[in-house]
């Protein structure tokens, strides 16, 4: 039979949402590559997608419904019908709503599909039904709303323009694992003699990519850009003219700075002041310095005051009317290009719903702050158990009798195992979807390219069947995902408003169109000015605040992997042989303080939980710090706890975001 390629697109949870060239005989996907055509990515992709096919044909798919006949977590199903599961979820979800009320039943997605119609689709259906409303925070919010409070809709610098910077700063952003597409421009940056710094707790992955590495105490962050700024005031290398006439509140702010020694600075981060003193040196003699921003600074408790502190340094050398400086890794400042509404719809919640942040899952399906525990737990698009913080308390949940779990997913995850019902879920290629990037300034589309696996179906084709089953009348849910995509179309936002009619052909036909950045010289906030002073925020004027912290001696940080995406590809042999074993990274001295040695099994240990590790040992973490590298499966762990089960569910200072950064833990040898 012969083959052809089609375009579509990467779906992971990723800031490019890179394009793909998949060969297909119409029947399955025999390759992937990426493709040159992407106006961000060029036709670079990462490893986890080089072999997308074997993901998407693996013979451990789950491909048709499935019912637990064994004890909860014991994973033993049976297969059964799509009408027998349809109909045993409306009927369980009935009962639940006339005896307990909407607020009941908690639906739960978050990263498992980065697209606008398979993404937000299940949105409307718990809309329609009054359940609970998910507050996913899971990620960056924090960083979002720290960057907003100063710049507001403000563009931040195009990762395309870094060419043109001078000086570059990546600041807690494990760019090979995360920003890969950014990568060669940091590559080309060092040979052109232009310098690479790097500031990180855990600088294992991108230590050999740059010229300095500096470690610093997790959730320290907003110290040092204050000692910065202090420097750069004493030594009058701030650009005073720039700041004067275009951010709100700095006269004020400067006279904050005098506490923020880089003496004291030293006494926080652990950083030598000479090296705080150094760098804010060569920072300020950029022409155009980029502050490439990851988002683990952000993942404390202090996290939206520390983006707020940085998102202010990036702007005292008057970077950001130059091309190439300024901040780069928050609000691209572009569209909306397609109206979500159409796909949430949340015309249809008739009342507010009860509330529930992602990060307190655990709570609300054990009941543990008071509130009546949840009796039904939609997962899709997730996996939480080996993902959001407080695991023991998710697990605790899960095992609870009386609670529903429906889980629609293509592997026997952590949390699937613990499912009553059983969904089969479909592939991004395997359905018609529109995605954003929220790194750059893209919009594509990817139509179906091949039918389903077995019994798959989309989070679409789902939820149609479930509003049918549960008597939900509405024209919307009788609508095919093709006619929704055709929808979102003919309804452009602002971000399509000025295409050319080429680029309404490439999208009409399958693939990605980009439109310019915000122009970051230009502020987009009520007063045009950048908010050093926010009279909105609860803290108005920024300072530093302290992390959450605990009473164990070892800071925890979470490391992103380049062997996987959250719990996401954990199917693949090859991925999960590379990465090795599930690894806990100490410093030298940590280590010998404990008299652990290299590749020695550990626990690491908090009023939380056990977890067994193995110890890596490594000068490329901060004296301090035990960082562990991305997401395991319970395959890993003797015990079936992973390194969530030391997270906290407590919350950032603003945006609501997560703190799995911010939790202490010690190390003791097994």
């Amino acid at each position: 039979m012969a083959s052809y390629i089609r375009k579509t697109i990467c779906p992971y949870d990723c800031p490019t949402s890179c394009g793909l060239l998949a060969e297909t005989d119409g029947i399955r996907i025999l390759g992937v590559k990426g493709d040159p055509d992407h106006p961000a990515a060029k036709g670079l992709i990462c490893r986890k997608m080089q072999h997308y096919e074997q993901s998407i044909h693996s013979p451990e798919r789950i491909i048709t419904p499935m019912k637990r006949v064994g004890a909860k977590g014991e994973g033993r199903f049976e297969p059964m019908t799509w009408d027998a599961a349809v109909k045993e979820i409306a009927g369980r979800w009935s009962r639940i709503l006339e005896e307990d009320g909407a607020d009941a039943i908690l639906p739960m997605n978050y990263s498992g599909v980065m697209s606008v119609l398979q993404r937000k689709c299940g949105d409307a259906f718990f809309n329609r039904m009054g359940a609970c409303d998910l507050v996913r925070t899971l990620c960056s919010s924090a960083k979002g709303a720290g960057y907003e409070a100063v710049m507001g809709q403000t563009g931040c610098l195009d990762p395309r323009e870094l060419s043109d910077s001078s000086f570059y700063l990546v600041w807690g952003s494990n760019m090979k694992a995360t920003r890969l597409q950014s990568m060669p421009a940091l590559i080309q940056a060092r040979r052109q003699g232009k310098r690479v710094v790097l500031i990180e707790s855990c600088a294992a992955d991108m230590e050999a990519y740059c010229d300095q590495t500096i470690l610093i105490r997790p959730g320290t962050d907003g110290a040092l850009a204050l000692a910065m700024m202090h420097v750069m005031e004493e030594e009058n290398l701030a650009d005073r003219d720039f700041l004067t006439c275009q951010a709100k509140g700095y006269e004020a702010f400067r006279k904050t700075l005098a506490p923020y020694t880089s003496a004291w600075a030293e006494e926080e981060t652990g950083i030598p002041a000479e090296v705080i003193a150094g760098l804010a040196r060569e920072y300020a003699s950029a022409p155009a310095p980029a502050i490439i921003l990851g988002s683990g600074p952000s993942r404390y408790g202090n996290g939206g005051m520390t983006t707020r502190l940085i998102t202010i340094l990036s702007a005292y050398t008057g970077a950001w009317g130059r091309p190439g400086g300024g901040l780069c890794g928050c609000n691209p400042g572009a569209g909306p290009y397609v109206d979500n509404r159409l796909v949430t719809r949340p015309d249809f919640r008739k009342k507010p719903g009860r509330k529930v942040n992602i990060n307190e899952i655990a709570s609300a399906l054990t009941g543990s702050r008071g509130d009546k525990p949840i009796r039904s737990f939609y997962v899709y698009g997730g996996n939480p158990v080996a993902s959001v913080c407080c695991q023991k308390g998710i697990l605790e949940g899960l095992l609870r009798p009386d609670l529903f779990t429906v889980v629609h997913e293509r592997f026997m995850t952590d949390t699937a195992m613990y499912a009553d019902i059983l969904l089969p879920a479909a592939f991004s290629v395997e359905q018609t979807d529109v995605y954003t990037a929220y790194g750059y300034c893209t919009f594509g589309t990817a139509r179906k390219i091949i039918e389903p696996s077995g019994q798959s179906k989309s989070n679409w084709n789902t939820f149609r069947l479930l509003a049918q089953a549960m008597g939900y009348e509405e024209e919307y849910f009788k609508r095919t995902e093709e006619e929704m995509f055709e929808e979102l179309l003919a309804h452009p936002m602002e971000g399509l408003s000025r295409i050319s009619e080429e680029e309404w052909r490439i999208l009409r036909d399958g693939g990605v169109i980009s439109t310019a950045f915000a122009d970051h010289g230009s502020f987009r906030t009520p007063s045009g000015k950048m908010m050093i002073y926010n009279e909105n925020m609860e803290e108005a004027m920024p300072r530093y605040v302290k992390s959450h912290g605990g009473t164990y001696p070892l800071r925890l940080v979470a490391v992103p992997s380049a062997y996987t995406l959250n719990s996401v590809f954990m199917d693949r042999k090859d991925l999960k042989s590379g990465r090795g074993l599930m690894a806990l990274m100490l410093h030298p001295r940590d280590a010998a303080a404990r008299k652990i040695a290299d590749g020695s099994p550990v626990i690491a240990f908090n009023e939380l939980a056990e977890v067994e590790f193995t110890a890596k040992i490594t000068p490329m973490v901060a004296e301090g710090t035990a960082a562990a590298e991305g997401v395991y499966d319970r395959t890993f762990t003797k015990g079936g706890l992973l390194v969530n089960a030391l997270h906290h569910e407590r919350l950032s200072d603003i945006g609501a975001a997560t703190t799995l950064n911010d939790n202490t833990v010690d190390v003791r040898p097994c």
